[in-house]
């Protein structure tokens, strides 16, 4: 007799007081929801009904975030290709981590640890190891996520997370900020401008940018709860489509398309040594209304 896997099965679930955090190691390491009682705080669908991670709360940014352009780069004297992964863009995008199965490590109530391990392929060529890490309280979530160089090579590695928050009648953004990269028609950054912070209801607003000189908590504010979202990662992407029930505020460690940057670490592209390893961090405290 063989057994087959259910999407109820591949689930994991943390509880801490009110909160209630679902993921699928399955579907790219994702979060599929996040609740306070029965009110979604990310856009959130019951693990069992979740179809990809695209559809998630979350899911995680590695080994690099936004845009990888014309899915090709150079990389320290040689040419690499990646392949196309996100419908009909001319780009690789996200990068490859939301596209695996991850594997369930240590876990208890309140805390899971999950692990991909990538040897190389035609959408990454470099081996690496992934962690992440999900903690819960009763007033708030922790994600934290490591990569590990595990080839032979440097390699350029960026991280972040991709989450999605729900559009409610009073959604609201305040960040401090200073400044925001606009988009040629490609949806590649070109030219960077001053953006003295977002202060607005997500309903006015119409971002698909990345932004520097972010400094505090991204505060997220409606009718239900306000939101502080933290991390140690120095760059924030900000999508409000006009057209969505959602929005999203992501955390990540380096400018879309660095890597065909002039200087890609002047702009947070990271170069891991064999052995290396680089961690980012992310933090949603809730407070209930």
């Amino acid at each position: 007799m063989t057994s087959t896997t259910t999407a109820a099965d591949a689930a994991f679930e943390l509880h801490a007081g009110a909160l209630r955090l679902a993921v699928r190691p399955d579907l790219g390491g994702c979060i599929a929801g996040l609740w306070y009682r029965d009110t979604p705080i990310l856009r959130s669908t019951e693990p069992s009904l979740l179809q990809s991670a695209r559809l998630s709360a979350s899911f995680p940014l590695v080994p690099y975030s936004n845009r990888l352009g014309y899915r090709k780069f150079r990389w320290k004297g040689r040419d690499y290709t990646t392949q196309p992964n996100f419908g009909d863009s001319p780009h690789s995008v996200h990068g490859i981590g939301w596209m695996r199965q991850w594997e369930v490590g240590a876990h208890s109530a309140i805390d899971v640890e999950l692990h991909l391990d990538h040897k190389g392929d035609e959408h990454w060529p470099f081996a690496f190891q992934a962690t992440q890490y999900f903690s819960l309280t009763p007033q708030a979530m922790l994600a934290q996520m490591v990569i590990t160089n595990t080839s032979n090579l440097a390699q350029p590695v960026g991280l972040g997370w991709h989450p999605y928050f729900p559009k409610r009648a009073r959604s609201r953004l305040h960040i401090e900020l200073s400044d925001r990269w606009d988009s040629d028609a490609e949806q590649l950054p070109v030219r960077k401008v001053a953006q003295p912070g977002i202060d607005a209801d997500v309903a006015h607003l119409d971002f698909d940018n990345g932004f520097e000189g972010w400094k505090g908590p991204a505060r997220i504010r409606d009718e239900k709860f306000s939101l502080q979202l933290r991390s140690n990662l120095p760059y924030l992407v900000v999508y409000t489509p006009k057209d969505k029930d959602y929005f999203c505020v992501e955390p990540v460690s380096h400018v879309g398309n660095a890597i065909h940057m002039a200087d890609p670490a002047a702009h947070g592209l990271r170069t891991l040594q064999p052995g290396e390893s680089f961690e980012a961090s992310m933090t949603l405290d809730v407070t209930v209304l």
